[in-house]
């Protein structure tokens, strides 16, 4: 499961004076790039310094699943004011300046990588998946950039030199435009995901394949469909790409929904169900400082290091969420834990809640107790960050055919029930009259069905604030969460405070100060609306 990118992550070790050195490569750092990217081992090295940064603190180790996704699903409890976990900060706040810096250092290690991929002698067939991967990287971060500011500097080519000539922003649409274009450049060159009975393709999950390409144009293309850019052509784009992946028989759901969750603790690849993954490695205790902290910055509150495992268990859900799901759904009390640990002369022990105690609950998606990495420390874990499972490519599917033809059909349906039946834990290629979605559904009404389906299947994984946004009723939502979160308990008042600070101000981060004062090119006349 961690066969590509953790191997180079060894190799790059013993290559330079230290891990910093490659991972936290600065544009001066490859002055002279004619003395790198020599052999197939150094263009590897090098492609593994592009995924790197989506292990940054900013992005997947923590950030886009918690307090840069706030949104009517969870919250930080006991926090009141001043603080990015209720969407009281500014422009100057320290995490939004490092999320932009996260990916712009991305992008440059994508394009100096790209500027030398003809250099060194290797396989055709290698060659051109590193292209394709970079390529689709470089993608990725300008999407993750769009997505959360909006208009942002393209930048196509390496750093050279750090006196070079700042960019303004580009039109939101151009950088879709070449986000498109990299990802749609990199279909053809990335190898296949494996599937079964057949030989080639990668086994694993951390590196680009033809199916990831695929499915993440079909999320591209329904975010450019949605309020961003309100570009509706788009919508049969996401159906194209959403249908090649579920057309290419390499994929099904993971008949038990748990498992998808215990395999990633266990350190299972399952690239049937989960598409791509964000590779996270050992506890940080080594060398290689690449652990991540599913389960532990978003998990079930535990002081017991050993058995579960420590978490500082600060999030807990709301009662929106909890009361969205049907009590037989068995994704409610796995993703939102049931029970909390209580431990007494070092035996820890699960107390349920009462039904009455829905917000004292916290994310369960995540449990410690499976991972098979040891020992387990405080702050880190090896499990792997979900970015694109099948069951998004099936709801995609079916989100996008109900726009381009103004009303599901038969398969449509289909694929959203098959994802509702693996919920109930039924037989997913089977008819479940009790589960089932109604069938002859509006245009309207089947969106609203898939609105609350992608709510229950993606909970907490990094999704709900960015459907809320493509939709545009985010702060409509947050704005209705804080009426309902008044008759919380008290010692969960400030349940709804991210709600009481949300305007529309917040459908975009704000271009970070730093960025401002240090780019002529972007004054403070260029600021996002409403910081």
């Amino acid at each position: 499961m961690k066969s590509f990118i953790y191997l180079f992550s060894i190799l790059l070790i013993s290559s330079f004076t230290s891990c910093s050195k490659f991972l936290d490569l600065e544009p001066t750092d490859f002055k002279t790039p004619e003395n790198y990217f020599n052999t197939e081992s150094e263009m590897n090295i090098a492609l593994a310094g592009v995924y790197n940064k989506l292990t940054d603190e900013r992005t997947y180790r923590r950030g886009l699943f918690t307090y840069l996704s706030i949104s009517d699903e969870f919250f930080y409890r006991n926090v009141s004011t001043s603080s990015i976990f209720v969407l009281d900060f500014d422009a100057a706040h320290v995490d939004v300046g490092r999320f932009w810096e996260a990916c712009y250092q991305g992008i440059d290690r994508a394009n100096l990588l790209l500027e030398n991929i003809n250099k060194p002698e290797m396989s055709d067939e290698k060659r051109a998946a590193i292209h394709g991967e970079a390529l689709f990287l470089r993608g990725y971060y300008y999407f993750l950039l769009a997505d959360n500011f909006g208009a942002v500097p393209l930048k196509l080519v390496s750093s050279k030199n750090p006196v070079e000539k700042a960019l303004p922003r580009s039109p939101v649409k151009d950088v879709y435009d070449q986000i498109l274009k990299d990802m749609t450049e990199a279909y053809p060159l990335v190898m296949d995901i494996k599937k079964d009975g057949v030989s080639g393709g990668l086994e694993y999950t951390e590196r680009i394949t033809k199916s990831a390409v695929a499915g993440i144009l079909a999320k591209v293309c329904l975010t450019m469909a949605g309020q961003q850019l309100n570009d509706n052509s788009k919508y049969a784009e996401a159906l194209k790409w959403s249908e090649l992946v579920i057309n290419s028989g390499r994929h099904a759901l993971n008949p038990d929904f748990k498992q998808i969750f215990i395999n990633a603790a266990k350190d299972i690849a399952d690239p049937k169900e989960c598409i791509w993954e964000i590779g996270f490695y050992g506890n940080n205790t080594g060398n290689i400082m690449q652990g991540g902290t599913l389960g532990i910055s978003n998990g079930i509150t535990s002081t017991d290091m050993n058995n579960p495992g420590y978490s500082t268990g600060p999030i807990n859900v709301t009662a929106r969420l909890y009361n969205l799901y049907n009590a037989n759904d068995v994704r409610r009390d796995w993703s939102i834990a049931p029970f909390k640990y209580t431990t007494t002369d070092n035996v820890t022990t699960e107390t349920y809640w009462t039904s009455t105690q829905i917000y004292d609950r916290n994310i369960g998606k995540w449990r410690r107790q499976y991972e098979t990495v040891a020992p387990k420390t405080k702050s880190f874990n090896s499990v792997n960050f979900p970015v694109l499972r099948y069951s998004d490519v099936l709801l995609m599917y079916a989100e996008a055919y109900n726009e381009v033809y103004g009303a599901p059909n038969l398969q449509a349906e289909t694929y959203v029930n098959m994802v509702r039946r693996r919920g109930y834990n039924k037989p997913v290629d089977q008819p479940a009259p009790t589960v089932d979605i109604a069938t002859n559904l509006s245009k309207v009404k089947f969106l609203e069905a898939i609105q609350d389906e992608r709510a229950r299947e993606f909970a907490f994984e990094g999704m709900r604030q960015h459907d809320l946004k493509r939709w545009g009723i985010y702060v409509s939502k947050m704005a209705s969460l804080v009426t309902e979160t008044a008759t919380a308990p008290s010692n969960w008042r400030y349940s709804g405070s991210a709600g009481k600070n949300v305007t529309v101000r917040n459908l975009l981060l704000p271009i970070p100060n730093s960025e401002i004062v240090l780019n002529p090119n972007i004054g403070v006349h260029d600021q996002n609306p409403g910081w």
